[in-house]
């Protein structure tokens, strides 16, 4: 991913709502399962990681990723933007397209 496809998905990430939230029991089946879900139907996804959990945040993302096939766009705070192309969404002409 270039930093322009990047600085992109960042942008279209900040009106986007947290769906998912990691908690104090850490990175979980379910977790993944859900993460997966959601990436099958919208390309770019925002996670939230509790506070209650005490991890670095960009490990969990990359943990989160390469779970799922994804690519980490940013991880900032306790939010985590998780990016993965979908051929299914594009046939649909529903994805993302980079300017």
């Amino acid at each position: 991913m270039t930093s322009k496809e990047r600085a992109y998905l960042i942008k279209l990430s900040h009106d986007l709502t947290a769906n998912c939230q990691i908690g104090k029991a850490g990175l979980a089946a379910e977790n993944i399962a859900q993460v997966d879900g959601m990436l099958r139907n919208t390309e770019l996804i925002k996670l939230n990681v509790m506070r209650s959990l005490a991890c670095d945040i960009r490990e969990l993302a990359q943990d989160i990723a390469a779970a799922v096939q994804a690519e980490v766009v940013i991880a900032l705070g306790r939010k985590i933007v998780l990016y993965r192309h979908s051929a299914e969404l594009a046939k649909k002409g529903k994805s993302i397209s980079f300017k």
